[in-house]
């Protein structure tokens, strides 16, 4: 029963919380929109000149920021599908009568468990070394080579291993979301002579809705972010074939010391993830099916 001493309650333990996100969060956020204004090399000695909107400006002759724009953009759609497609698989699986499914959650979910940075230098091992011994043993050659020297495959060799990282956790979403599936509903479907596609593609998916919608924005935000996958795993290369748009801004503030224009590039790029988030977060809310 709710009592009137319980919103003190409530703020005294959201209060620090909230204290942490302002300050780490928010005050950097707006501190940085005021450097995004500016010509700076970051060092102190060195006087901050204002330059108004340039540093925007150059960024749409910055054609190396656009090349990491097109390359974060087919990691991500490309990423996004096979991650959700595999994470569905996943947990269709996982929640089925299969003896051992517990153990496959387990080990399904175990990679994501491996940080970025780590999970990056593991495949680095496999795809040099590894794909290497196979390669001569087998002959193939064509398939198993150091995928991380071909600017043709060194982004698809990113996204395997990020797909092999998110899609045990995207699993467990939707594992959530077809637990939460009333039985009687599949049941009545099943009664009036549906089959497994049937029931699948008619009721479980429509009422999964609310799974997508949280899956949907957990990865695109992810894979638009993903920065240490691709500095431990490509550098960038070969030959910045595979430099996503994180990576390019780091290397514009902490590589080149360009603090303003790297920082407007990351105002930009702030702006493009918000407006496809809540884009994607609008369309499938409006999807979702309730009982």
């Amino acid at each position: 029963m709710y009592r009137k001493g319980d919103n003190a309650w409530y703020a005294l333990f959201v209060l620090p919380l909230t204290l942490v996100f302002v300050t780490v969060v928010v005050i950097p956020f707006f501190i940085g929109i005021g450097y995004s204004f500016v010509k700076w090399d970051g060092m102190k000695l060195n006087p901050m000149t204002y330059v108004g909107f340039d540093n925007y400006s150059r960024i749409f002759a910055d054609s190396g920021f656009w090349t990491s724009a097109l390359h974060t953009t087919i990691f991500t759609l490309a990423s996004v599908l096979i991650i959700n497609l595999l994470g569905l698989a996943y947990a269709l699986i996982v929640t089925s009568r299969l003896r051992v499914r517990n153990a496959v959650r387990a080990v399904l979910f175990m990679p994501y468990m491996i940080g970025g940075l780590i999970l990056g230098y593991i495949w680095q091992f496999i795809f040099s070394d590894m794909f290497k011994n196979l390669g001569q043993l087998t002959g193939w050659t064509r398939v198993f080579f150091n995928w991380l020297l071909d600017p043709d495959y060194a982004l698809v060799a990113m996204i395997v291993v990020t797909t092999w990282q998110l899609a045990g956790y995207i699993m467990i979403i939707y594992i959530n979301g077809i637990q939460s599936i009333p039985d009687d509903v599949v049941e009545a479907a099943k009664v009036d002579g549906a089959n497994f596609w049937q029931t699948l593609f008619r009721v479980r998916l429509p009422l999964l809705m609310p799974a997508f919608t949280v899956c949907l924005f957990v990865t695109l935000s992810n894979c638009f972010k993903m920065f240490d996958v691709n500095v431990s795993l490509t550098g960038g290369g070969p030959n910045n074939a595979t430099e996503l748009m994180a990576m390019n801004i780091y290397s514009e503030i902490f590589l080149l010391s360009n603090y303003g224009y790297g920082q407007a590039k990351a105002i930009i790029f702030f702006i493009v993830i918000a407006s496809i988030t809540l884009i994607q977060v609008y369309q499938t809310k409006k999807r979702e099916v309730e009982l």
